[in-house]
C-alpha cells in the first residue's frame, strides 16, 4: 500500500483563494445588512432584528423572512420600497448560487500540472440515479466570474444601504 503524496498547490491556486475570501468577507458583510431591513420592515430596533437574522441560520431563511415580511398585506414600507427590496433579494438569492458553490466543495489540483478544479460536495438525486461530484475547472473565465459577482455583492451593500436611508429604516 502506498502512501498519500503532499501536493503542493499551483502559484495562481493562492489568486482564486484570495478571490473566495473576498467573496466571503463582502457577502458576509453584505448579508448583515439584512438586518436593518429586517428592522425596518417588522418594524423593530436592531437589537430585536440581529436576533432574528442570528436565528435564521440560513441565507435563504433570511432572504424569505424579508420577502415575506415585504410582502404582507400591512407591511410598513410604500409600495416604491418593497419594490426595491424584493429586486435585492431576487438578486441576492441569484449571487448566493455562486457563493455556495465556491463555499462547499472540494478543490483539486495534481502535481503533473493539470487545472485546478471545483469539486462540488452536493448530491442531486435523479430519478433512477444519484450524481455527485461535479467539477468546475478553475481559469480565467471563472475567475473573471468571481470578479464580476463580487462587484455585483458590493453593488448589493450600496443598494441596501440606499434602501435603508432613504426610508429611514433602524441603523
Amino acid at each position: 500500500m502506498s502512501s498519500p503524496t503532499t501536493q503542493t498547490p499551483p502559484k495562481d491556486f493562492d489568486a482564486f483563494l484570495m478571490r473566495i475570501g473576498q467573496i466571503n468577507y463582502a457577502w458576509t458583510n453584505t448579508e448583515s445588512t439584512l438586518i436593518h431591513l429586517m428592522a425596518g420592515l417588522i418594524p423593530t430596533d436592531t437589537s430585536t432584528a440581529t436576533i432574528i437574522h442570528l436565528t435564521l441560520n440560513t441565507t435563504r431563511a433570511r432572504l424569505d423572512l424579508v420577502d415575506r415580511l415585504a410582502k404582507r398585506q400591512n407591511c410598513p414600507l410604500p409600495a416604491d420600497a418593497i419594490h426595491r427590496i424584493l429586486t435585492i433579494s431576487k438578486r441576492m438569492k441569484k449571487l448566493s448560487g455562486l457563493r455556495n458553490r465556491l463555499n462547499h466543495c472540494l478543490y483539486a489540483f495534481d502535481q503533473d500540472g493539470g487545472p485546478v478544479r471545483a469539486i462540488q460536495m452536493r448530491i442531486a438525486d435523479r430519478k433512477n440515479s444519484l450524481a455527485y461530484g461535479a467539477e468546475t475547472v478553475l481559469d480565467e473565465a471563472e475567475l473573471a466570474e468571481i470578479d464580476l459577482a463580487l462587484r455585483d455583492i458590493q453593488t448589493l451593500n450600496e443598494d441596501i444601504w440606499s434602501v435603508v436611508c432613504d426610508y429611514d429604516m433602524p441603523q
